[in-house]
């Protein structure tokens, strides 16, 4: 994959970045999601996740609403950015997958370099 050079590329965002990448397991995760946002952020983030690997199943948006909670807004813009943006959505949902069918170790087992 290239190099990524989009709008959001600054020093303080690698920074967060490299925080993110240090991070060894989900309760690592848990705790420092939970000093970084709020409660609402945090759902808000996995609430677009879930609305991205939804879209990508071909639910219709009455489907996902009625999940997910997120509104039609919210899912326009995700399905605006699996067809249009970055990859970053398809990059996730595709190592998840990969990840729940078994041909990648769960995060606690996955050596760091």
């Amino acid at each position: 994959m290239n190099q990524y050079e989009g709008k959001l590329k600054d020093p303080l965002n690698d920074r967060l970045f490299e925080a993110v990448l240090t991070l060894e397991t989900i309760d690592d995760c848990y705790r420092f999601f939970e000093d970084i946002c709020t409660v609402a952020e945090l759902r808000a983030l996995a609430q677009r996740l879930e609305v991205a690997k939804m879209l990508q199943a071909n639910r219709t948006y009455s489907e996902i609403a009625e999940k997910t909670g997120a509104s039609t807004a919210t899912i326009s813009r995700v399905k605006r950015c699996l067809n249009y943006g970055a990859d970053g959505y398809k990059t996730v949902l595709e190592r998840l997958a990969k990840k729940e069918k078994g041909l990648e170790k769960p995060l606690d087992e996955q050596g760091r370099d």
